[in-house]
Order: C-alpha cells, then sequence, then structure tokens
C-alpha cells in the first residue's frame, strides 16, 4: 500500500490541501487544519473582492488601527484602560456590580468579581488574535504572497504549516497566561488594591506628567534588553526562549508564541512602576500601545522601517535579523543598547544558534560551513527591508579577500527585482 504524502503551499487552495497518491498518482483533497492558517485562502477572493473597493489611505489605516487592537489585545491592556477610564472619572467600580462571593476570599484579595474581568480579557484577546491576526496574516502572506520580494523581510523563505500551527497552538496557551495575569490585575486595582497611579494630573508636578513617557519607554525597553538577553544565555536559552526561535522567519503570530515562563517574567517586570513610583495611567499605556504596536510590526516578517520622527526605533528588519541569526539584535525599539553593549550585529561576524553571547564569530575563525551557511542566509535577506534598499550586511569578493576567506567560498550573488 503506497504512502500518502501531503505537500503544503503551492498546492494549497480553497483552503484544502492536495494530497497524492503515490502508487497510482491519484489526487484528493484533505482539509487543511485551521490552526495552519492556510485556511484563510478559502475566503481570499471573496475578501480580496471587498477590499478593492476601499481607498488606499483608508485600508493603510485600517491595517494600522488593526496592528494596534492586537497589540492592546493580546495584551490585555484593553481592560486595564478601560478600567482606569472608569475610575478616572467614577471610582471604583467594581463595588457597582451584583457580585457575589461564597466564602468571601476573593473580596478579602481585593478581586471581587474576578470572572468577569477573566472572561473579558480572554473573551476579546481570542477575538482579536484570531480575528485581526488572521486578517493581518491574510493581507500580507496569502494576499501578496506571490510578490514578497516587494514587502518580506526573507522574501524567498516562508514557515511551513507544521510551525505556523506551532505558533498558533504555543501563543494562544501564552494568550491565556496574558489574559489571566492582566484580569488580575485589573480587577485588583478596580477593587482599590494597592499601586501607585493616580488620576488627577495636577496631583503632581505637571513636568512629571510629561517626563513619564520618557522614563517609562526607557526603563521598560532597558530592562527588556537585559532580560532578552539574559535568555539568550545557554541554559536559559536551550530551556525557555529556543521555543520562540522556532520561527526563522517570524510572523505577527509569533509575537505571543513565548515560554509561559519568560512571558509571565517579562510581564510582572514590565508593570513593576505601577507599584514602585507615582505614575498617571495615560503615559503608562501610552508607551505600552507603542511597544505592542512595534512588537508586532518587528515580528511580522514584513519590512516595515522607523518614521522620521523615530531615530530612536529600528527598522523591522533589525529583529527579523534577530530571529534569523539568533544571538544579536537583543533590543526593541531603541538599538542604541546594542550598540553600546556590543550586540549589534557587524558584517564581519557569523552567527549562528550555536554561536551565543552576541558578540559573533569571526570570519576568519568561522569553518567552512558556518561560512557557506552564512552567506546563504545573507542571500536570502530582502534589501528592499534596509535603508536606501541596499544589503548593508552583503559580502563582496573584495570583503572576502581582505578576511582571507576567498579560499574556503566561492559566493553567487543574488539580485531581486
Amino acid at each position: 500500500m503506497g504512502v500518502k504524502k501531503k505537500r503544503h503551499d503551492e498546492n494549497v487552495q480553497n483552503g484544502h490541501a492536495k494530497t497524492y497518491d503515490d502508487t497510482n498518482g491519484s489526487v484528493h483533497e484533505a482539509f487543511v487544519d485551521p490552526f495552519a492558517v492556510t485556511w484563510m485562502e478559502k475566503y481570499s477572493a471573496s475578501i480580496e473582492k471587498a477590499w478593492s473597493k476601499i481607498p488606499k489611505f483608508v485600508g493603510t489605516f485600517l491595517v494600522t488601527t488593526a496592528i494596534c487592537t492586537m497589540g492592546l489585545g493580546i495584551s490585555g491592556d484593553w481592560l486595564l484602560i478601560f478600567v482606569h477610564v472608569i475610575k478616572q472619572y467614577r471610582g471604583n467600580v467594581i463595588y457597582n456590580l451584583n457580585v457575589t462571593d461564597a466564602d468571601g476570599l476573593l473580596e478579602s484579595l481585593k478581586l471581587k468579581g474576578f470572572g468577569y474581568f477573566w472572561l473579558g480579557a480572554s473573551g476579546v484577546g481570542y477575538a482579536i488574535y484570531y480575528g485581526i491576526g488572521g486578517f493581518l496574516h491574510w493581507y500580507f502572506y496569502v494576499r501578496r504572497r506571490d510578490r514578497a520580494e516587494e514587502w518580506k523581510c526573507q522574501p524567498t523563505k516562508f514557515m511551513s504549516p507544521e510551525l505556523e500551527k506551532h505558533e498558533i497552538i504555543f501563543g494562544s496557551l501564552t494568550l491565556f497566561l496574558n489574559s489571566t495575569a492582566t484580569a488580575m490585575i485589573a480587577c485588583y486595582i478596580s477593587n482599590g488594591g494597592y499601586s501607585t497611579i493616580y488620576y488627577d494630573l495636577f496631583e503632581y508636578p505637571i513636568w512629571w506628567f510629561f517626563l513619564q513617557f520618557a522614563v517609562i519607554f526607557i526603563y521598560q525597553d532597558y530592562v527588556t534588553y537585559w532580560l532578552h538577553r539574559i535568555y539568550h544565555r545557554p541554559f536559559l536559552y536551550k530551556h525557555f526562549h529556543k521555543m520562540h526561535h522556532k520561527y526563522k522567519q517570524p510572523t505577527a503570530f509569533s509575537v505571543t508564541a513565548i515560554h509561559p515562563v519568560e512571558s509571565t517574567h517579562i510581564q510582572l517586570t514590565l508593570i513593576l512602576p505601577i507599584f514602585l513610583i507615582p505614575i498617571h495611567w495615560a503615559p503608562f499605556y501610552t508607551v505600552a500601545l507603542y511597544t505592542y504596536y512595534h512588537g508586532i510590526i518587528d515580528h511580522s516578517g514584513v519590512n516595515f522601517k522607523a518614521h522620521w520622527w523615530q531615530p530612536w526605533q529600528p527598522d523591522a528588519i533589525f529583529h527579523d535579523n534577530h530571529h534569523q541569526y539568533f544571538h544579536v539584535n537583543f533590543g526593541f525599539n531603541i538599538y542604541l543598547w546594542d550598540i553600546l553593549h556590543g550586540t549589534y550585529r557587524r558584517k564581519d561576524r557569523v552567527y549562528t544558534e550555536d554561536i551565543y553571547y552576541g558578540r559573533g564569530k569571526e570570519l576568519t575563525n568561522a569553518t567552512a560551513e558556518e561560512l557557506k551557511a552564512d552567506i546563504e542566509e545573507r542571500k536570502s535577506e530582502n534589501p528592499k527591508a534596509y535603508r536606501e534598499n541596499k544589503l548593508v550586511y552583503d559580502l563582496s569578493d573584495k570583503d572576502l579577500q581582505e578576511q582571507n576567506v576567498t579560499s574556503i567560498v566561492k559566493r553567487k550573488k543574488k539580485k531581486y527585482y
């Protein structure tokens, strides 16, 4: 009896995969697992028909809004913002709900009505994750898949359906934990639990209100740089962070596909300021929205570039390089940290999953296999993802000669049109 082999990507049409029987060459159709994302191709024509009627500037606005909404949804911060807005004008809100607790335990912990918060955080979170996440995937990875050289950081490489499924299932688990933690914090604060958040704009000097934007942003970004770098040390990487690096060509779904221990660690670290120093809720969650927006952008695999008013912000290719080369470019929203600490990607270095600590290996010290693999990786990058549409890490013949490695490998240049 012959073995049936399922071939993906080009053989997936209308949400079904063609399955070939090697014994007689017959073709059958099998429904593709919805978690593999390819099910969206079934509705692509209908969505495209509706989308084509939308003006371009409106479409751009909708995509940007979708990314922001996804950031707030998967983090659960929409619920915290809602709680703070209500407290801003009405004070503690949970007492107005008709909620009873059999043993009074939740009330004693200032978690009265926790079930409502959890249902809201998780329900909205999953709806946004699958709904808007699915839309963004369709917008780029289905609608424009045949033009990947126009928008993708690694245009010749895509994750397999199996990895797509893996990142969504794993991301869904982390989303469950994030929603639970966010619901707990929102419920606790709404019940009058301790925090250093204030609501009266003039309770502290007005200059402090405006300074908070920079203080919170720098604190969160620098701390996450070090947390990220620490999780790239051999033990922590192999046992926790390695899971996130299964996705060498990340997508928007990858942003939550993080080990639960690491995700919880990061989340708790980021919210420390609201329990330690006077913080107005508006600056704190404005920074959070900015951070989540770029977190999705940076994992999208799309060659988004920072705007002129964001001189601190690296382009999306910066973090895409991190996934492609593993132990380098640890920063998120301020690339200066990597420059200061010597972990910014260098042209004269080779980076692999087995070369730790962010410094890479000099070309002259790399083995023939490492060098050949590295050059192939460089070829797969999209010049359009970089400034001036140039591959800044491309190794010319002159570069190889200067490094005395021309005898090891002969490279073939690849151009994208």
